[in-house]
C-alpha cells in the first residue's frame, strides 16, 4: 500500500507541476502515442526511383508524387545512363532499414488515382511480405503508412471509394489535399469511418487486415479514426492550400477528428508567385506565402491541432519548431535523414 501511495503521489506532483506522466504505449499506430504525448513527429518520403520524363504522375515501380507539401528543393539531375530501377521489394527494405523515422509518406495518388494507385498496391504488397508490424514490447507499426488522397470536393462519389481503396490496403493515414470547406472535410472523415462505427466507408476491408496482423474482426474494431474513436488506429492529415481554403482554415479547423492540418506550402508559393506579361519575369510574395502559413498555423494553435510542414533540412525544422510546427515531412535521402534526426534529437525523443 505504501509503494503504491508513494506512486500516486508522485504522478500527483508531476500533474500539478506541469509535467507529462509518462505512459506505456498503447496505440498499434505508434504516432497516435506522440500526437498525446505531444511530442513532435518527423517523416519521410517514400524511397523511389528517378522520375522517368517531365511532369509525370508518378515514379517507376514505386510511390512517389509531391504535391502541396513538397520538401524545398528540386531533385538533382538525372544521370545520363539512368540506373537501373529498384523492384518495389527493394524500395521497401530501403524505407525499412531507415528506423529514425515515424512514418513512410506517399503523396502519388493525389493525381490521376487511377495511374498511381497499381504501382501503389505493388509497393504495398513488398511491405506486406516484409512485415509491417513490430511485436518488440507491443504490437505496432514500425513504419506507419501515410497517402494523399485525390480532392474529395471534385467527386465525392469517387473520393469516397479511393478513400476506401486505399484504406484497405492498409494504411494508417490519408491525406485530404485542397480542403476548402467543413462539409468537404466531414465527407472525408466518414469515408474514412466504417458504417458500424458512424461512417460511410464499406464493409470490406482488402487485405489490410493481414498487413496489421490481425483478423477481419480484430481490424474492423481498430480501424477507426483517431480522436473521434480514442482506441481508433487510423488518422486524418489536412491540407490547406488555396485561397477558399485559407478563407475558411478556422471552419476547417473547428472540425473535430483532424490529427494534422498542414499548408500546403508548395502550392501555395505557387499562388503568390506571378509572372510578369512584358518580361516574363516571376515575381514571389514572399511576405504574402508567409502570412499563409501562419495563418494556418494559428488556426492549428486555436484549436490544439498539431501543424504540419515540409522541412528537408535541420534549420528548417528549428526554424519552423519555434514557431509552433511539430509534425515534419522531409525527402528521401541524405537532407531528409539530417532533418529527422536533428529533429528527434532536439526535442528529446
Amino acid at each position: 500500500m505504501r509503494v503504491q501511495s508513494i506512486a500516486l503521489t508522485a504522478a500527483a506532483a508531476a500533474a500539478l507541476c506541469g509535467f507529462t506522466v509518462y505512459q506505456a504505449p498503447k496505440h498499434f499506430n505508434p504516432m497516435i502515442d506522440l500526437h498525446i504525448a505531444k511530442k513532435p513527429v518527423f517523416g519521410l518520403y517514400a524511397p523511389a526511383n528517378p522520375r522517368m520524363g517531365r511532369g509525370g504522375a508518378g515514379r517507376a515501380g514505386a510511390p512517389g508524387g509531391a504535391g502541396g507539401v513538397t520538401p524545398a528543393g528540386a531533385p538533382a539531375a538525372a544521370p545520363a545512363t539512368p540506373p537501373t530501377p529498384k523492384t518495389p521489394s527493394q524500395l521497401v527494405a530501403d524505407a525499412f532499414a531507415y528506423k529514425p523515422t515515424d512514418f513512410i509518406f506517399d503523396g502519388s495518388m493525389e493525381g490521376d488515382f487511377d495511374r498511381a494507385y497499381a504501382p501503389f498496391s505493388e509497393w504495398i504488397k513488398a511491405v506486406a511480405e516484409q512485415g509491417a508490424v513490430d511485436r518488440t514490447g507491443y504490437p505496432h507499426l514500425h513504419h506507419p503508412i501515410v497517402v494523399k488522397t485525390h480532392k474529395i470536393s471534385e467527386d465525392t462519389i469517387a473520393a469516397k471509394a479511393h478513400i476506401a481503396k486505399q484504406l484497405d490496403l492498409g494504411v494508417s493515414t490519408v491525406v485530404f489535399v485542397e480542403t476548402e470547406s467543413a462539409t468537404e472535410l466531414k465527407t472525408g472523415l466518414n469515408a474514412m469511418r466504417f458504417k458500424s462505427h458512424g461512417g460511410t466507408r464499406p464493409d470490406e476491408v482488402g487485405t489490410a487486415p493481414a498487413l496489421w496482423g490481425m483478423t477481419d474482426k480484430e481490424y474492423k474494431a481498430k480501424a477507426d479514426l483517431w480522436p473521434l474513436n480514442p482506441n481508433g488506429e487510423l488518422t486524418n492529415w489536412t491540407i490547406v492550400e488555396t485561397p477558399k481554403g485559407l478563407a475558411n482554415v478556422r471552419e476547417i479547423a473547428a472540425v473535430k477528428g483532424i490529427s494534422v492540418l498542414l499548408p500546403g506550402a508548395g502550392t501555395l508559393r505557387q499562388l503568390y508567385t506571378t509572372v510578369d506579361s512584358t518580361t516574363k519575369e516571376r515575381k514571389f510574395d514572399a511576405v504574402a506565402w508567409e502570412a499563409s502559413i501562419q495563418k494556418v498555423l494559428a488556426a492549428c494553435k486555436e484549436f490544439d491541432i498539431p501543424c504540419g510542414y515540409p522541412a528537408n533540412d535541420p534549420a528548417t525544422v528549428e526554424e519552423r519548431t519555434k514557431q509552433g510546427f511539430s509534425v515534419f515531412i522531409a525527402g528521401w535521402g541524405d537532407n531528409g535523414f539530417k532533418a529527422v534526426e536533428y529533429g528527434k534529437k532536439a526535442s528529446g525523443r
